[in-house]
């Protein structure tokens, strides 16, 4: 009789406590489970997004970067991006990456293609290189309203999240920045630690809109 009393009350502790610890794990998520903060709305369209074949950034959920005139340094930064996020996130719909670089770089672009497909034969279908001129990269950059600066040649290690709407994402409560505005290629830790949160932080987001219109047409 003792036994099935202490079973009983080791059942109704269970039934009490897992619920609890559930919503403590969840409360604890900084970014999960919620919006990504919007940081600066209704940046500029991309440059040339009118010519056939160019990628624009309506209607799609982007990793956006800056790489101006020189892309000879900017391997181990596409290699972190691209084993980091690409790999993990570009099979999802409207999922894509872009990076302005400036016209005279095309060379450069063609080896970098290169370097990024060599071993795994990665597919570059959603990986985009926009050419065109310092002017227009210069332009563009400005339009996201950050605190950082481009490089004399037009360049950035930082790279940024752009949803559907033209809207920049990120983060208004980094322990480390306050605003996190954008990613450190250069760094696999933020990108581990930060970066992968956040680009399923927005893709949860737009799955689960989607969901909801889905069933509100039924």
């Amino acid at each position: 009789m003792k036994s099935n009393e202490l079973y009983k009350k080791i059942v109704l502790g269970i039934l009490f406590v897992f619920p609890l610890l559930v919503y403590l794990f969840f409360a604890s998520g900084k970014n999960n489970f919620a919006k990504l903060p919007l940081l600066t709305p209704k940046i500029e369209e991309l440059p040339n997004v009118q010519l056939d074949g160019n990628p624009k950034l309506k209607d799609h959920i982007t990793i956006l970067g800056y790489w101006g005139g020189s892309l000879e340094n900017k391997k181990a930064e596409a290699l972190n991006l691209n084993e980091k996020i690409y790999k993990r996130f570009y099979q999802f719909d409207d999922f894509q990456f872009v990076f302005l670089v400036d016209s005279t770089a095309s060379d450069q672009v063609e080896q970098l293609k290169i370097a990024l497909k060599e071993g795994v034969g990665t597919d570059l279908s959603r990986w985009n290189f926009i050419l065109t001129d310092s002017q227009k990269i210069h332009s563009h950059f400005i339009s996201l309203k950050t605190p950082f600066a481009l490089t004399d040649d037009n360049s950035t290690p930082y790279v940024f999240i752009i949803d559907k709407d033209l809207n920049l994402r990120g983060r208004n409560d980094d322990e480390d920045n306050g605003t996190l505005y954008g990613f450190d290629a250069r760094s696999v830790a933020q990108i581990n630690k930060k970066m992968i949160d956040d680009v399923k932080v927005i893709l949860a987001e737009y799955r689960l809109a989607l969901k909801i219109y889905n069933n509100n047409r039924r």
